[in-house]
Parts: structure tokens; C-alpha cells; sequence
């Protein structure tokens, strides 16, 4: 079976196509700004570029809309204005071309396509995007959530932070790069409740200080302590569920740092630790494909009057049916 999948919740608009086996193609567009994601804005530069990345994925494919299968789009959780250019060009493509349609569950895909390309079981899964921060492991049919970010998600606060100091949107890779030049390491608010996390504190503060410190030295301190928080939760999840692998997946999982803090934390605990190759750590319409391909498999399929986009969509809402 090959599945046509839409990305299209906040930043990215992508399509992928798989056969549930391998990429057939994985082609996007990032909207860029100055500022923060404009909803508005983000769907209109998705509406005009939708048809060229279709375009190219299906070139990339060397297939035409007659050779897929199935359809999948994300239906959620995303911006609204984003996840409807997605949700109706997928929904057009369905009727007009009678294929099958799934709509996705985005954070749900990030993970399935980290064990696809990892070949993980059953990890513990670190999720650490723009608007999501979330420790996770499979246990029930569900992917049940053993802590999470009680106000921003750490992306976003890297994104903050980084509008704050004058950085381009998305601002983790400067961030980042910034962090390796710093040398001095400023005391910052450091908030873990039991297994959750808060980031508002620690972003206040290191707001407060732009200008006042190096930005050098401010994106270190930043870093490493919200970094440190992710890692003090995740291995506690990891000591109570005793699994033998940790997945780090979502944009943020590309930062090098924090790579190394987890390969360094699963040590003690003799896990493996892997994080999906950046073109699929990072949003892409891949994902969105592969997932969808599974959840045909498993016999589910949706009525296109049912799919409108679901922008609070939580991870633990999803059954699991494919495992």
C-alpha cells in the first residue's frame, strides 16, 4: 500500500509518501520569520507553496495521485489556521481521486517514525518540540504521558528567549551555536515538580538578563539548565519503567548538546539511547505518512466528515491499535 501524508501544524508544509518500507519521498517548505509563528500568515504561505510540495513529492516518487493508495494528513495538535490547509487539501484529494483518509496524531508520528528509523521497540520516549515536552512509554495500547511541561513547551522558550536576543525564527540552531562560545555559567531558575516541568521562570529570568550578560554565556546558562530539568525527569521515568531504550524525538532533539546529556544519563542504566536522523526529528510530511500506512493496516480508516482539526489534540488520547 502507498500513503500520501500532509504535514501542515505550525511551521512546516510537507508531503511524504511511503510504501510502510522505505521513502519514497519527503519534500517541505518552512515558513521563516523574525518574530513567532503568525498563524494567519504561516497558513497563507502554506496555502500558496501546498502544490508545488505536492508537486515534488509526487515527482520524487515518480508516481501520480492514481498510484497512492491512501491519504493521511496531521489533524492535530497545531495551530488551526496551519492544520486546515493540510486537513482540506487532504480531504479534496480523497474525494476527488476516491482514496481512503486517516487523519494523525502529529506527536504520535514523531514517535513512530523514531522507531522506524532506529528500529527501537519499546522506548521510553523523550518529546521535546516548539509547543510540546513530553516523557512517554506505551503500556496499555496507549502512549501513557509520566511528565510534561506544565506551561510553555521547551521549544517555544528557546524561541522566546532567542526573539528576545534578536535571533531569526526558529532560534534553537543559533541558540546553540551561541551556547558553545559561553564560559561563564549564570544561576537561573531551575523548576521540576515531581515528574512535570515549568520553563516560565527560568524564561523570565534569562529575559531579564538579556543585555545584562553576554549572549554567549546567557544561551549557555539557558541551555544547560533546561536541558538538565528535561534529563532529571526523563531518568527518573526511566528508573521506575525499567526499559532498555530512550527515544529523543521532535525538533528540539536535534540540538547536539542535548543529545549528548541523555547519552550520557542512559549509561548508568545500561540503556540505549537514539534520536532519528534530523530530516525526521525535524516536522516533514514523512512521518504523517508512515504513520497513516500503519493505521491502514491495522483496518482504520475515518469518514471525511469526521475529520475536522483537532488543535488541543492530546498524545494520550490516541489508541494504539497497530502494535
Amino acid at each position: 500500500m502507498i500513503v500520501l501524508g500532509i504535514e501542515s501544524t505550525a511551521h512546516t508544509f510537507g508531503v511524504g509518501i511511503t510504501d510502510g518500507k522505505v521513502e519514497l519521498a519527503n519534500e517541505k517548505v518552512i515558513y521563516k520569520t523574525m518574530g513567532g509563528i503568525h498563524p494567519r500568515e504561516a497558513s497563507q504561505f502554506m496555502s500558496k507553496n501546498a502544490h508545488q510540495v505536492l508537486k515534488s513529492a509526487l515527482d520524487k516518487a515518480d508516481l501520480s495521485l492514481d498510484d497512492v493508495d491512501g491519504i493521511a494528513f496531521a489533524q492535530g495538535p497545531g495551530l488551526g489556521p496551519c492544520l486546515r490547509v493540510g486537513g482540506t487539501l487532504a480531504v479534496f484529494l480523497a474525494k476527488q481521486y476516491g482514496k481512503p483518509i486517516v487523519g494523525v496524531n502529529h506527536c504520535i508520528a514523531h514517535i513512530e517514525v523514531g522507531k522506524w528509523d532506529l528500529g527501537f521497540k519499546d522506548p521510553l520516549v523523550v518529546y521535546v518540540s516548539g509547543a510540546n515536552t513530553q516523557i512517554l512509554g506505551l503500556a496499555g495500547g496507549r502512549y501513557r504521558i509520566f511528565g510534561e511541561t506544565l506551561d510553555i513547551g521547551l521549544g517555544n522558550a528557546i524561541d522566546v528567549l532567542g526573539r528576545t536576543m534578536g535571533l531569526e525564527f526558529p532560534a534553537g540552531p543559533k541558540l546553540e551555536t551561541l551556547a558553545r562560545n559561553g564560559k561563564r555559567l549564570v544561576e537561573l531558575p531551575y523548576t521540576v515538580k515531581g515528574m512535570d516541568l515549568a520553563f516560565s521562570g527560568l524564561l523570565t529570568a534569562s529575559k531579564k538578563l538579556v543585555g545584562k550578560v553576554k549572549n554567549e554565556d546567557l544561551a549557555y546558562s539557558f541551555q544547560e539548565t533546561i536541558f538538565a530539568m528535561l534529563v532529571e525527569v526523563s531518568e527518573r521515568a526511566l528508573a521506575h519503567t525499567k526499559k532498555k531504550e530512550v527515544m529523543l524525538v521532535g525538533g528540539v532533539a536535534q540540538n547536539k548538546r542535548l543529545r549528548e546529556m541523555f547519552e550520557n544519563m542512559v549509561k548508568p542504566h545500561d540503556a540505549k539511547f537514539g534520536s532519528p536522523k534530523p530530516a525526521y526529528n525535524g516536522d516533514n510530511g514523512f512521518m504523517i505518512a508512515l504513520t497513516g500506512w500503519k493505521m491502514f493496516e491495522a483496518g482504520i480508516e475515518h469518514d471525511p466528515k469526521d475529520l475536522a482539526v483537532k488543535q488541543g489534540w492530546r498524545t494520550d488520547d490516541i489508541e494504539i491499535s497497530w502494535h
